[in-house]
């Protein structure tokens, strides 16, 4: 089952609005047979191991990072696939909340015969579909927000000037960071003064993010989608509202560079569920620029809480996750 999570991480960013599965199809201890969600969302992880393995699949077990999808759609249900495929078990690790399978994958594979183990690595699955998770669960997509700040947790200088605060290792991080969201979020503030690419570099012909600029005003001249760049959205309103549409249009997971106003509404609304930030040896001293503005908090007890959940070292500086309490 581990080695299908790392099989479904590949799909990160890359599959919404479906979720990114992993299958693995193992035959007297032997894996015969494995695939991820492809690029787009089809096709499925288990139809990639099944097609991988072939008549081999006949008698194995399927190890699968999510309930196999229950519903007719554009392709089959897998459920059904893997009953023809003559499989003997079936290893899931979450169950789909998608009202469209939400147990029934699972009750066509009992139906058919097939052993069914429920439940094997489910935390680190919830880890990795937790994108996924909150487009069904709340309506809208999982919000990651990153900051690169001096010790003293400011983001630039009084002039303005930020380039660059951490080294080149953190800066590559966070490419690999974008690649693993649908999308790149900033207000428009900060779109206006730094015109910024919001895309992928580095890592070779890959699937663009959506580029999303949170502003009721017009927006400056940015670079047109194409291989380089993926599509431009903008949204306004509170973050309550953009994020539900963001939602409503897919999307599962976004990462948001901020700036500092659009930082603090997010945090305002509980909206932030992920905070990296990534932490170099200056110092700016208070008159350098914030990475959040006001908050408006008077008790520590009003404060959003995250919980410490990895920090290590990238270069000279440090990068530390923190997950929504």
């Amino acid at each position: 089952m581990r080695h299908a999570l790392a099989l479904a991480r590949r799909g990160l960013g890359n599959v919404w609005p479906n979720p990114a599965v992993g299958c693995v199809l193992v035959r007297d201890g032997i894996m015969v047979g494995r695939g991820w969600t492809q690029p787009g969302g089809r096709p499925h992880a288990e139809a990639m191991a099944l097609a991988q393995a072939g008549a081999a699949a006949r008698g194995a077990t399927a190890y699968v990072t999510l309930e196999p999808c229950a519903h007719h759609g554009k392709t089959p249900p897998c459920a059904e696939a893997l009953v023809r495929s003559g499989v003997v078990r079936v290893v899931t690790a979450l169950t789909d909340p998608d009202p469209r399978v939400a147990g029934r994958g699972h009750t066509i594979l009992r139906a058919a015969g097939i052993a069914v183990t429920e439940g094997i690595c489910e935390a680190e699955a919830r880890d990795v579909q937790r994108g996924f998770l909150s487009r069904i669960q709340r309506g809208r997509p999982m919000l990651t927000l990153k900051l690169a700040t001096s010790f003293d947790g400011r983001i630039a200088t009084a002039s303005g000037e930020s380039q660059w605060i951490t080294g080149p290792e953190a800066r590559r991080h966070v490419h690999a960071l974008r690649l693993g969201h649908d999308a790149v979020m900033v207000g428009g503030e900060t779109a206006r003064a730094d015109r910024p690419g919001l895309n992928v570099r580095g890592f070779g012909p890959v699937r663009q993010p959506v580029r999303i600029v949170v502003s009721s005003r017009p927006l400056p001249e940015l670079p047109a989608e194409g291989s380089e760049h993926g599509p431009l959205w903008q949204v306004a309103g509170r973050p309550e509202q953009f994020m539900a549409e963001l939602g409503a249009r897919g999307l599962t997971r976004v990462f948001c560079e901020g700036g500092g106003v659009l930082a603090a509404g997010l945090l305002r609304a509980g909206m932030v569920d992920q905070l990296i930030g990534y932490g170099a040896g200056l110092v700016l001293g208070s008159d350098g620029r914030a990475g959040i503005a006001a908050l408006g908090l008077e008790r520590l007890a009003e404060a959003p809480r995250f919980h410490l959940v990895e920090a290590r070292r990238i270069g000279p500086d440090l990068m530390h996750r923190w997950l929504r309490d």
